[in-house]
Protein backbone atom coordinates (compact mmCIF):
# COMPACT_ATOMS: atom_id res chain seq x y z
CA UNK A 1 0.00 0.00 0.00
CA UNK A 2 1.37 3.46 -1.01
CA UNK A 3 0.80 6.07 1.51
CA UNK A 4 0.61 10.05 0.51
CA UNK A 5 3.44 11.92 1.28
CA UNK A 6 3.11 15.09 3.42
CA UNK A 7 6.26 18.22 2.89
CA UNK A 8 6.02 20.30 6.51
CA UNK A 9 7.52 23.55 5.87
CA UNK A 10 8.16 25.49 9.03
CA UNK A 11 11.52 26.81 10.88
CA UNK A 12 10.71 25.80 14.23
CA UNK A 13 11.63 22.10 14.60
CA UNK A 14 9.78 21.47 17.52
CA UNK A 15 7.02 22.01 15.46
CA UNK A 16 8.10 20.06 12.83
CA UNK A 17 8.18 17.19 15.11
CA UNK A 18 5.57 17.31 16.64
CA UNK A 19 3.97 17.13 13.32
CA UNK A 20 5.93 14.73 11.91
CA UNK A 21 4.92 12.25 15.22
CA UNK A 22 1.12 13.12 14.76
CA UNK A 23 1.12 12.40 10.75
CA UNK A 24 3.29 9.40 10.80
CA UNK A 25 0.78 8.02 13.44
CA UNK A 26 -1.86 8.46 10.86
CA UNK A 27 0.02 6.84 8.05
CA UNK A 28 1.36 9.49 6.55
CA UNK A 29 4.79 9.55 5.02
CA UNK A 30 6.86 12.88 6.07
CA UNK A 31 9.74 14.97 4.64
CA UNK A 32 10.90 18.69 6.28
CA UNK A 33 12.18 22.16 5.17
CA UNK A 34 13.28 25.00 7.42
CA UNK A 35 12.79 27.56 4.26
CA UNK A 36 11.04 27.72 1.65
CA UNK A 37 14.07 27.47 -0.87
CA UNK A 38 14.90 24.22 0.87
CA UNK A 39 11.38 22.97 0.39
CA UNK A 40 11.35 24.01 -3.40
CA UNK A 41 14.56 21.64 -3.79
CA UNK A 42 12.50 18.98 -1.88
CA UNK A 43 9.37 19.20 -4.15
CA UNK A 44 11.30 19.09 -7.11
CA UNK A 45 13.41 15.93 -6.33
CA UNK A 46 10.85 14.14 -4.34
CA UNK A 47 7.61 15.21 -5.51
CA UNK A 48 5.55 15.13 -2.09
CA UNK A 49 1.25 14.65 -2.58
CA UNK A 50 1.10 17.77 -0.13
CA UNK A 51 2.48 20.23 1.47
CA UNK A 52 1.71 22.10 4.98
CA UNK A 53 3.14 25.64 4.73
CA UNK A 54 4.18 27.78 7.39
CA UNK A 55 3.41 31.87 6.41
CA UNK A 56 6.25 33.08 8.27
CA UNK A 57 9.50 31.70 7.27
CA UNK A 58 12.93 33.47 7.06
CA UNK A 59 13.96 34.89 3.83
CA UNK A 60 11.58 33.63 1.10
CA UNK A 61 8.21 33.79 3.32
CA UNK A 62 5.68 31.26 3.25
CA UNK A 63 3.48 33.20 0.20
CA UNK A 64 6.73 33.85 -2.21
CA UNK A 65 7.12 30.18 -1.36
CA UNK A 66 3.10 29.07 -2.46
CA UNK A 67 3.64 31.15 -5.85
CA UNK A 68 6.56 29.09 -6.66
CA UNK A 69 5.22 26.25 -5.60
CA UNK A 70 2.04 26.58 -7.86
CA UNK A 71 4.07 28.11 -11.07
CA UNK A 72 6.70 24.92 -10.87
CA UNK A 73 3.69 22.27 -9.53
CA UNK A 74 -0.14 23.79 -9.90
CA UNK A 75 -1.84 20.87 -8.72
CA UNK A 76 0.29 20.05 -5.90
CA UNK A 77 -2.09 21.01 -2.81
CA UNK A 78 -0.70 23.34 -0.10
CA UNK A 79 -2.36 23.77 3.01
CA UNK A 80 -0.92 27.64 4.75
CA UNK A 81 -0.39 27.14 8.51
CA UNK A 82 -0.13 30.64 10.90
CA UNK A 83 0.08 31.69 14.46
CA UNK A 84 -1.07 35.07 13.37
CA UNK A 85 -3.92 34.52 11.08
CA UNK A 86 -5.98 36.99 9.64
CA UNK A 87 -8.94 37.36 6.83
CA UNK A 88 -6.77 39.70 4.66
CA UNK A 89 -3.82 36.55 4.73
CA UNK A 90 -6.28 33.94 4.05
CA UNK A 91 -7.84 35.89 1.19
CA UNK A 92 -4.19 36.26 -0.28
CA UNK A 93 -3.35 32.86 0.45
CA UNK A 94 -6.38 31.35 -1.34
CA UNK A 95 -6.17 34.27 -4.09
CA UNK A 96 -2.14 32.11 -5.14
CA UNK A 97 -3.86 28.78 -4.97
CA UNK A 98 -4.01 27.70 -0.95
CA UNK A 99 -6.42 24.80 -0.69
CA UNK A 100 -6.65 25.78 3.09
CA UNK A 101 -5.61 27.49 5.55
CA UNK A 102 -5.29 26.76 9.06
CA UNK A 103 -4.39 28.75 12.49
CA UNK A 104 -1.84 27.40 15.59
CA UNK A 105 -2.10 25.81 17.91
CA UNK A 106 -2.74 23.31 15.66
CA UNK A 107 -5.35 20.40 15.89
CA UNK A 108 -4.58 17.10 15.04
CA UNK A 109 -8.15 16.53 13.93
CA UNK A 110 -8.59 19.50 11.97
CA UNK A 111 -5.13 18.88 10.28
CA UNK A 112 -6.21 15.56 9.39
CA UNK A 113 -9.38 16.20 8.20
CA UNK A 114 -7.67 19.05 5.98
CA UNK A 115 -5.28 17.23 4.38
CA UNK A 116 -7.70 14.28 3.29
CA UNK A 117 -9.79 17.01 1.79
CA UNK A 118 -7.34 18.19 -0.44
CA UNK A 119 -5.93 14.82 -1.18
CA UNK A 120 -9.48 13.82 -2.33
CA UNK A 121 -10.03 17.03 -4.72
CA UNK A 122 -6.64 16.75 -6.23
CA UNK A 123 -7.58 13.13 -7.57
CA UNK A 124 -11.08 14.18 -8.65
CA UNK A 125 -9.36 17.58 -10.63
CA UNK A 126 -6.75 14.59 -12.12
CA UNK A 127 -9.44 12.69 -12.99
CA UNK A 128 -10.97 15.86 -14.88
CA UNK A 129 -8.10 16.41 -16.49
CA UNK A 130 -7.82 12.50 -17.70
CA UNK A 131 -11.50 12.77 -18.96
CA UNK A 132 -11.05 16.05 -20.84
CA UNK A 133 -7.68 14.65 -22.60
CA UNK A 134 -9.81 11.81 -23.36
CA UNK A 135 -12.88 13.28 -24.87
CA UNK A 136 -10.20 15.89 -26.80
CA UNK A 137 -8.13 12.69 -28.01
CA UNK A 138 -11.55 11.35 -29.16
CA UNK A 139 -12.74 15.15 -30.73
CA UNK A 140 -9.08 15.31 -32.55
CA UNK A 141 -8.63 16.27 -35.84
CA UNK A 142 -6.89 13.93 -37.47
CA UNK A 143 -3.99 14.16 -40.37
CA UNK A 144 -1.04 15.12 -41.65
CA UNK A 145 -1.43 17.31 -44.54
CA UNK A 146 -0.36 21.17 -44.08
CA UNK A 147 -4.11 22.08 -44.19
CA UNK A 148 -4.80 20.19 -41.07
CA UNK A 149 -1.87 20.63 -39.31
CA UNK A 150 -3.10 24.69 -39.70
CA UNK A 151 -6.52 23.82 -38.75
CA UNK A 152 -5.06 21.92 -35.62
CA UNK A 153 -2.75 24.98 -34.76
CA UNK A 154 -6.13 27.66 -35.69
CA UNK A 155 -8.20 25.47 -33.00
CA UNK A 156 -5.97 26.41 -30.50
CA UNK A 157 -4.91 29.86 -30.97
CA UNK A 158 -9.05 30.26 -30.75
CA UNK A 159 -9.86 28.49 -27.79
CA UNK A 160 -8.06 30.31 -25.81
CA UNK A 161 -10.38 33.59 -26.68
CA UNK A 162 -13.89 34.12 -25.54
CA UNK A 163 -14.88 35.53 -29.28
CA UNK A 164 -17.31 34.20 -31.35
CA UNK A 165 -16.48 31.35 -34.00
CA UNK A 166 -18.15 31.17 -37.46
CA UNK A 167 -16.70 27.48 -39.10
CA UNK A 168 -17.07 27.32 -42.69
CA UNK A 169 -16.71 23.57 -44.42
CA UNK A 170 -18.91 21.26 -47.13
CA UNK A 171 -21.39 18.77 -45.29
CA UNK A 172 -18.99 16.09 -43.53
CA UNK A 173 -15.90 17.85 -42.89
CA UNK A 174 -16.32 17.70 -39.53
CA UNK A 175 -17.65 20.65 -38.26
CA UNK A 176 -19.66 19.94 -34.64
CA UNK A 177 -16.09 17.97 -34.38
CA UNK A 178 -14.34 21.19 -34.51
CA UNK A 179 -16.76 22.98 -32.39
CA UNK A 180 -16.88 20.45 -29.66
CA UNK A 181 -12.87 20.42 -29.71
CA UNK A 182 -12.69 24.56 -29.61
CA UNK A 183 -15.24 24.14 -26.16
CA UNK A 184 -13.07 21.33 -24.87
CA UNK A 185 -9.55 23.21 -24.99
CA UNK A 186 -11.70 26.70 -24.20
CA UNK A 187 -11.79 27.70 -20.52
CA UNK A 188 -15.45 26.80 -20.45
CA UNK A 189 -15.19 23.52 -20.80
CA UNK A 190 -16.08 22.65 -17.56
CA UNK A 191 -19.39 23.66 -18.54
CA UNK A 192 -22.35 22.23 -20.73
CA UNK A 193 -21.96 22.81 -24.87
CA UNK A 194 -25.05 22.76 -26.28
CA UNK A 195 -26.28 22.29 -30.44
CA UNK A 196 -28.90 23.43 -32.17
CA UNK A 197 -29.51 22.03 -35.68
CA UNK A 198 -30.94 24.63 -37.54
CA UNK A 199 -32.12 22.32 -40.81
CA UNK A 200 -34.38 19.76 -38.85
CA UNK A 201 -35.67 22.56 -36.44
CA UNK A 202 -38.27 24.30 -37.69
CA UNK A 203 -39.19 27.86 -37.36
CA UNK A 204 -41.69 27.93 -35.12
CA UNK A 205 -39.90 25.68 -32.84
CA UNK A 206 -36.49 27.35 -33.36
CA UNK A 207 -37.42 30.52 -30.80
CA UNK A 208 -38.40 27.84 -28.18
CA UNK A 209 -35.69 25.72 -28.97
CA UNK A 210 -33.28 28.62 -28.35
CA UNK A 211 -35.29 31.09 -25.43
CA UNK A 212 -37.73 28.75 -24.06
CA UNK A 213 -40.84 29.58 -23.03
CA UNK A 214 -43.36 30.23 -19.72
CA UNK A 215 -45.57 27.66 -18.27
CA UNK A 216 -48.70 27.66 -20.26
CA UNK A 217 -47.19 29.28 -23.55
CA UNK A 218 -46.80 26.49 -26.24
CA UNK A 219 -46.60 23.81 -23.63
CA UNK A 220 -47.97 22.47 -20.35
CA UNK A 221 -45.19 22.88 -18.79
CA UNK A 222 -42.16 26.06 -18.58
CA UNK A 223 -38.67 25.14 -20.33
CA UNK A 224 -35.33 26.24 -20.54
CA UNK A 225 -33.91 26.99 -24.44
CA UNK A 226 -30.26 26.30 -24.62
CA UNK A 227 -29.16 29.86 -24.47
CA UNK A 228 -30.68 29.30 -20.57
CA UNK A 229 -29.22 25.51 -19.84
CA UNK A 230 -25.62 26.54 -21.25
CA UNK A 231 -25.07 29.71 -19.34
CA UNK A 232 -21.19 29.94 -18.67
CA UNK A 233 -20.65 26.76 -21.76
CA UNK A 234 -21.02 27.43 -25.45
CA UNK A 235 -23.80 27.25 -27.46
CA UNK A 236 -23.56 25.74 -31.33
CA UNK A 237 -25.34 26.80 -34.29
CA UNK A 238 -25.23 23.75 -36.71
CA UNK A 239 -25.72 25.47 -40.24
CA UNK A 240 -26.71 28.53 -39.42
CA UNK A 241 -27.04 29.36 -42.77
CA UNK A 242 -30.56 27.46 -42.76
CA UNK A 243 -31.96 29.68 -39.90
CA UNK A 244 -34.64 31.72 -41.02
CA UNK A 245 -34.93 35.16 -41.23
CA UNK A 246 -37.24 36.61 -38.62
CA UNK A 247 -35.01 34.08 -35.80
CA UNK A 248 -31.86 35.37 -37.15
CA UNK A 249 -32.95 39.05 -36.66
CA UNK A 250 -34.02 37.59 -32.77
CA UNK A 251 -30.47 36.26 -32.56
CA UNK A 252 -29.43 39.60 -33.09
CA UNK A 253 -31.09 41.18 -30.29
CA UNK A 254 -29.45 38.55 -28.41
CA UNK A 255 -25.93 38.83 -29.22
CA UNK A 256 -25.90 42.40 -28.48
CA UNK A 257 -26.68 42.20 -24.58
CA UNK A 258 -27.13 38.39 -24.19
CA UNK A 259 -29.98 38.82 -22.48
CA UNK A 260 -33.58 37.35 -23.76
CA UNK A 261 -37.24 37.10 -22.67
CA UNK A 262 -38.39 33.66 -22.59
CA UNK A 263 -41.29 32.95 -24.74
CA UNK A 264 -44.41 34.18 -22.92
CA UNK A 265 -42.38 36.23 -20.09
CA UNK A 266 -41.69 39.14 -18.96
CA UNK A 267 -38.55 38.94 -17.13
CA UNK A 268 -35.24 39.35 -18.86
CA UNK A 269 -32.81 37.00 -18.40
CA UNK A 270 -28.85 37.52 -18.43
CA UNK A 271 -26.58 34.84 -19.62
CA UNK A 272 -23.01 34.10 -20.57
CA UNK A 273 -22.18 31.75 -24.00
CA UNK A 274 -19.82 31.54 -25.94
CA UNK A 275 -21.57 31.06 -29.59
CA UNK A 276 -19.77 28.86 -32.31
CA UNK A 277 -22.13 28.70 -35.57
CA UNK A 278 -21.09 26.56 -38.65
CA UNK A 279 -22.00 26.91 -41.99
CA UNK A 280 -21.69 24.88 -45.34
CA UNK A 281 -22.95 27.83 -47.40
CA UNK A 282 -21.17 30.89 -48.69
CA UNK A 283 -22.79 33.06 -46.16
CA UNK A 284 -21.44 36.53 -48.33
CA UNK A 285 -23.24 35.11 -50.77
CA UNK A 286 -25.79 34.78 -49.10
CA UNK A 287 -25.70 38.05 -47.52
CA UNK A 288 -25.70 39.78 -50.86
CA UNK A 289 -29.01 37.72 -51.84
CA UNK A 290 -30.66 38.65 -48.75
CA UNK A 291 -31.13 35.22 -47.57
CA UNK A 292 -28.75 36.06 -44.37
CA UNK A 293 -28.51 39.14 -41.99
CA UNK A 294 -25.24 41.21 -42.71
CA UNK A 295 -25.41 42.38 -39.26
CA UNK A 296 -25.21 38.69 -37.82
CA UNK A 297 -22.29 37.49 -40.65
CA UNK A 298 -20.33 40.08 -39.19
CA UNK A 299 -21.21 39.80 -35.60
CA UNK A 300 -20.37 35.91 -36.19
CA UNK A 301 -17.32 36.13 -38.22
CA UNK A 302 -15.01 37.43 -35.33
CA UNK A 303 -12.86 34.26 -35.41
CA UNK A 304 -13.67 32.43 -38.60
CA UNK A 305 -12.48 29.02 -39.77
CA UNK A 306 -12.17 26.88 -43.02
CA UNK A 307 -12.63 23.35 -42.65
CA UNK A 308 -11.04 21.92 -46.24
CA UNK A 309 -12.61 19.04 -47.90
CA UNK A 310 -11.53 15.64 -48.15
CA UNK A 311 -10.64 15.54 -51.69
CA UNK A 312 -7.99 19.03 -50.91
CA UNK A 313 -6.17 16.95 -47.95
CA UNK A 314 -6.26 13.13 -50.02
CA UNK A 315 -2.63 12.56 -47.98
CA UNK A 316 -4.61 12.02 -44.38
CA UNK A 317 -6.93 9.37 -45.92
CA UNK A 318 -4.61 6.32 -44.98
CA UNK A 319 -4.71 7.51 -41.17
CA UNK A 320 -8.43 8.28 -41.40
CA UNK A 321 -9.16 4.78 -42.71
CA UNK A 322 -7.07 3.30 -39.57
CA UNK A 323 -8.62 5.15 -37.03
CA UNK A 324 -11.92 4.40 -38.35
CA UNK A 325 -11.10 0.80 -38.81
CA UNK A 326 -9.48 0.51 -35.22
CA UNK A 327 -12.81 2.13 -33.90
CA UNK A 328 -15.59 0.73 -35.19
CA UNK A 329 -13.98 -3.12 -34.64
CA UNK A 330 -12.83 -5.27 -31.91
CA UNK A 331 -11.53 -7.53 -34.33
CA UNK A 332 -8.62 -7.64 -35.62
CA UNK A 333 -9.26 -6.24 -39.19
CA UNK A 334 -7.49 -4.88 -41.48
CA UNK A 335 -7.33 -3.60 -45.23
CA UNK A 336 -5.42 -4.34 -48.01
CA UNK A 337 -2.86 -1.27 -49.23
CA UNK A 338 -4.66 -1.84 -52.81
CA UNK A 339 -8.10 -0.85 -50.94
CA UNK A 340 -6.46 2.37 -49.36
CA UNK A 341 -4.76 2.99 -52.76
CA UNK A 342 -8.37 3.30 -54.33
CA UNK A 343 -9.77 5.22 -51.60
CA UNK A 344 -6.88 7.75 -52.11
CA UNK A 345 -7.86 8.58 -55.57
CA UNK A 346 -11.51 8.85 -54.60
CA UNK A 347 -12.82 12.29 -54.40
CA UNK A 348 -15.15 11.86 -51.88
CA UNK A 349 -18.25 14.23 -52.38
CA UNK A 350 -19.47 13.62 -48.27
CA UNK A 351 -16.07 13.86 -47.08
CA UNK A 352 -14.92 12.37 -43.61
CA UNK A 353 -18.58 11.49 -42.87
CA UNK A 354 -18.94 9.22 -46.23
CA UNK A 355 -15.59 7.65 -45.76
CA UNK A 356 -16.56 6.89 -41.72
CA UNK A 357 -19.74 5.31 -43.30
CA UNK A 358 -17.96 3.43 -45.96
CA UNK A 359 -15.34 1.80 -43.65
CA UNK A 360 -18.49 0.78 -41.61
CA UNK A 361 -20.27 -0.77 -44.30
CA UNK A 362 -17.23 -2.68 -45.20
CA UNK A 363 -16.87 -4.33 -41.83
CA UNK A 364 -19.75 -5.86 -42.35
CA UNK A 365 -19.90 -6.77 -45.42
CA UNK A 366 -16.42 -7.85 -46.22
CA UNK A 367 -15.35 -11.69 -45.60
CA UNK A 368 -12.78 -12.56 -44.01
CA UNK A 369 -10.14 -10.71 -41.42
CA UNK A 370 -8.78 -8.35 -44.32
CA UNK A 371 -11.33 -5.86 -46.13
CA UNK A 372 -9.97 -6.47 -50.43
CA UNK A 373 -9.73 -4.99 -53.40
CA UNK A 374 -13.56 -6.95 -54.62
CA UNK A 375 -15.23 -6.06 -51.23
CA UNK A 376 -15.33 -2.62 -52.87
CA UNK A 377 -18.50 -1.18 -55.23
CA UNK A 378 -18.88 1.39 -57.27
CA UNK A 379 -18.64 4.23 -57.07
CA UNK A 380 -15.36 4.05 -55.15
CA UNK A 381 -13.44 1.47 -57.84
Amino acid sequence: MIFPTILIVDDKPDIIEALKGLLVDEGFEVLSANNGYEALKIISTNTPDLVLLDIWLPGMDGIETLKEIKKQHPYLPVIMITGHGSIETAVVATKFGADDFLEKPLSIDKVVLSINKALNFRKIKEENIYLRKKIIEQNSIDGISESIVKLRQNIFKIATSDSWVLIQGESGTGKELVARLIHQLSGRATKFIKSVDCVTITKDLMVKELFGSEKGFLGEHKTKGVFELANGGTVFLNEIGDMSLETQTLLIHFLEKQKFKRLGGEREIDVDVRIIASTNKNLEKEVKEKRFKEELFFRLNVLPISIPPLRDRKEDIPILVSKFLEEETEQNKSIDKKVIKKLSNYDFPGNVRELKNLIKRLIVTSKGDTIKLEDLSEPYL
